[in-house]
């Protein structure tokens, strides 16, 4: 055994390595490599592994090899014959699983950090020396262990635990039928009863439309706050931060992807970087096999199973996050380098009940085309006004689905995501809000790529609708409990941010068609009376309040970026809306013909790039 606690010279001067590292010196390990990780660990605050494996200098097998070389204890590679006490996700998080008779030890170990100077000072978790591997290896060998059973929890985990907030719980095809018959007697209603109660009616409509535009108009009358520059932690007070990256089909665009995670200011100690991708999609698997990942990183391949969703991805990573924080990021994203220090200051200074941090995301294809050029300003409207408009109010946020920082106990709190509904960020984004938590803006950019060609952006764009109405039957099974969660005020803004969204959407050049036609053709004269004009100038009203609700943060959200030449562009944004509209109505027909879709958009097609972001590679 090597005489743990050596002296060694270092930057710091002479100082014991610790014991995680002083048993490499027996095992043929760089003395300079280990001084070096020694410096890091006590710079960082993380243990002398962790800094030595982020380094690159030796592997995480040749680490581990060592450790039971030095151990005196079997090392196992390949597949390990696990017991049927092995357990997901509680094996892996503990890093100790039990082993079939005849193998080389009643158990296998994997310890990671402070563990591993437990082991080295002889406190073995099982009383008796087990076999060691890798936590990759054990990881990998749960998940074949009971493939089916991990596929199951991660899809209906949410709803076995919270029924009331599934969209699963209740068949969607009576809520649709009850919804289509009100709809319809709406109508009916409309035609058969006396005028003056359907002008009364419309009125009403069209006062509530009216709150809900106000909503999005006021949002430019808030200030957008940036990032303090004396507000960042040092590296010793970061908490260990998972980076979550859900892909399917995105082999194009790995390269881009792990240049950007490597470009990451933050201690690559105390990075948990997991890749997730699908049983099925070998091309991607060998993207990322063979690409330069970032020191850490793990691949985490999801077992067969429906839905074939990314959050149901996402909910088979969540029970192995190591870090206190957590962030999402898609595959064509390229954040900024110092956004999870961002995000971790921000936090650290925040309210406890701060779950999220939605960070800012930015369409960087720009000139590829009047298509991404209406998807920036879009974006400009909701990420750099909209939002933080809303954060400042404390209202419910549908959240952006990527660059979302998450505390990672209050996402187990509440069960992660909600693996049937195909815009998930929305739904989590209201079920934070409901159960008393709030989101915060991010003030840091991430920049994306946006579809160029009409038919993948109203894919989509058809996708995302879809799924506010699934967030919309879900948080609306109990309307009185919800109003009563939310508030007044913040059950105004979901319904004006979701399904609001949706009819706005499904209405829009329907409405807009006949304003155009009363204001061009018929005119629009006064009339004797106060209540006689009260509905056509409510309507006008609604219909200008709604151009300034398109109009004015598009306006806005460029100024703030700084993007004078998309100015010119902002008068476009009616006629982009009714390619919304398009995108709501094929929504609503998947949504009967197939509700559990998740249409792909495909990445890596970008032919431009403002920031020069997404050609790098």
């Amino acid at each position: 055994m090597s005489i743990l606690g050596l002296p060694f010279v270092s930057q710091a001067g002479v100082s014991p390595l610790p014991p995680d590292l002083a048993f490499l010196l027996d095992h043929g390990v760089d003395p300079a490599a280990l001084a070096k990780a020694a410096d890091r660990a006590r710079a960082w605050g993380t243990d002398g592994a962790s800094a030595l494996l982020a380094s690159g200098t030796v592997t995480e097998e040749a680490y581990y090899r060592a450790l039971a070389a030095e151990l005196g204890t079997p090392f196992l590679a390949g597949a390990i014959p696990l017991g049927p006490g092995a357990r997901y996700p509680e094996s892996v998080v503990a890093g100790v699983a039990p082993l079939l008779p005849g193998a080389p030890a009643a158990f296998v170990l994997a310890p990671r950090g402070a563990a591993i100077a437990e082991v080295l000072g002889g406190r073995s978790p099982m009383g008796r020396m087990p076999a060691l591997t890798t936590p990759r290896a054990l990881r990998e060998a749960v998940f074949s262990a009971n493939p089916a059973g991990i596929a199951a929890a991660a899809a209906d985990s949410l709803q076995v635990h919270r029924p009331d907030w599934a969209l699963k719980a209740r068949p969607m095809g009576p809520t649709l039928a009850i919804a289509g018959l009100i709809a319809g007697l709406a109508v009916v209603a409309m035609v058969e009863l006396p005028p003056t109660l359907v002008v009364g009616l419309w009125t009403a409509v069209q006062l509530v439309l009216l709150a809900m535009v106000t909503l999005r108009v006021a949002a430019v009358s808030v200030e957008a706050e940036g990032v303090a520059a004396d507000a960042c932690l040092a590296d010793a007070d970061l908490p260990v931060y998972t980076v979550f990256v859900a892909l399917h089909r995105e082999a194009a665009v790995v390269p881009r992807l792990t240049a950007a995670l490597s470009a990451f200011d933050y201690p690559a100690a105390k990075l948990d970087i997991k890749f997730v991708i699908e049983a099925h999609d070998a091309e991607t698997a060998a993207a990322l096999a063979a690409a330069a990942l970032p020191p850490g990183a793990e691949i985490v391949v999801v077992p067969p199973g429906l839905p074939r969703t990314k959050p149901r991805a996402l909910n088979c990573a969540l029970p192995l996050a190591r870090g206190a924080c957590l962030v999402v990021y898609d595959a064509e994203d390229v954040p900024d380098p110092g956004q999870l220090r961002a995000a971790a200051a921000l936090f650290a200074r925040s309210d406890p009940r701060t779950a999220c941090l939605q960070g800012r995301l930015v369409i960087d294809n720009q000139r590829d085309g009047p298509l991404p050029k209406c998807f920036a300003l879009e974006y400009a409207a909701l990420f750099d006004v909209l939002i933080p408009a809303l954060a400042a109010w404390n209202v419910p946020i549908p959240l952006g689905g990527t660059s979302t920082h998450f505390r990672t106990h209050i996402l187990r709190a509440v069960h992660g995501w909600d693996a049937w509904n195909v815009t998930e960020d929305a739904d989590l984004g209201l079920r934070l809000a409901r159960a008393g938590y709030r989101v915060g803006d991010l003030p840091s950019s991430t920049f994306e790529e946006a579809p160029a060609r009409p038919g993948a952006w109203l894919h989509q764009r058809a996708r995302w609708m879809k799924g506010f109405i699934q967030t919309s039957f879900t948080h609306g099974r109990q309307p009185r409990e919800t109003f009563r969660q939310l508030g007044a005020f913040g059950t105004l803004a979901a319904i004006a941010l979701v399904p609001g969204t949706v009819v706005c959407a499904l209405a829009y050049p329907f409405l807009m068609g006949h304003a155009a036609y009363r204001f061009v053709f018929a005119g629009v004269e006064p009339v004797a009376g106060f209540w006689s004009n009260l509905p056509t100038g409510t309507a006008v009203t609604v219909f200008v309040s709604g151009l300034l609700a398109m109009l004015l943060p598009a306006a806005l959200g460029c100024v703030r970026r700084g993007w004078w030449d998309l100015l010119p562009y902002v008068p476009l944004m009616p006629a982009y809306f009714l390619l919304v509209s398009a995108g709501a109505w094929l929504g609503l027909v998947e949504l009967v013909l197939a509700p559990d879709r998740w249409n792909k958009t495909e990445h890596g097609l970008s032919r431009s790039s403002r920031s020069g972001a997404l050609h790098r590679t």
